[in-house]
């Protein structure tokens, strides 16, 4: 039993630690989840005054990643010029993205809606991100921003 214990334990741990092994590393032309093209996306500026009239977009956005989750890559930030990021996920967790995406310029295509999100869910994001648990602490109210869930992702630069 004891055996079988450890087995299991060792997988865990193995998974875990190779998770972004069989990610393709991102470079212009690598698309991850549904293959997309980039044209017609919006840019986030643009995306920001169609949601200031409507709650919902659907389409292309095309922006610049700023932060992806450490852990296995569920999820990746695109930045703003207003400093708020827009937290992009992906449908069904159905691919992940790879650690070197950080930086890249990249097309998602999928539905964007403004949305709040708890405090709980905005901890578990920190986490995930690796933020040290003073950072965690520090978030104590909800906030009202832009997520996108994308059907596929392409690196554009």
């Amino acid at each position: 039993m004891k055996k079988i214990a450890l087995f299991i334990i060792a997988m865990v741990i193995a998974t875990v630690t190779f998770a972004q092994i069989n990610i393709t590393p991102a470079a212009p032309g690598v698309s991850y989840g549904k293959k997309i093209t980039k044209d017609h996306a919006i840019d986030l500026a643009s995306l920001n005054k169609h949601l200031a009239k409507d709650t919902v977009y659907s389409g292309k956005i095309t922006g610049q990643v700023v932060e992806v989750c450490k852990k296995k890559g569920c999820f990746m930030t695109l930045k703003q010029a207003n400093g708020e990021d827009i937290m992009v996920r992906f449908t069904d967790y159905a691919y992940f993205m790879p650690q070197n995406i950080v930086g890249k310029k990249v097309v998602v295509e999928g539905t964007a809606k403004v949305k709040e999100t708890s405090v709980e869910r905005l901890r578990h994001y920190a986490a995930d991100a690796g933020k040290t648990k003073s950072e965690i602490a520090k978030i104590s109210k909800p906030k009202k921003d832009i997520s996108i869930m994308a059907d596929g992702v392409l690196v554009t630069e």
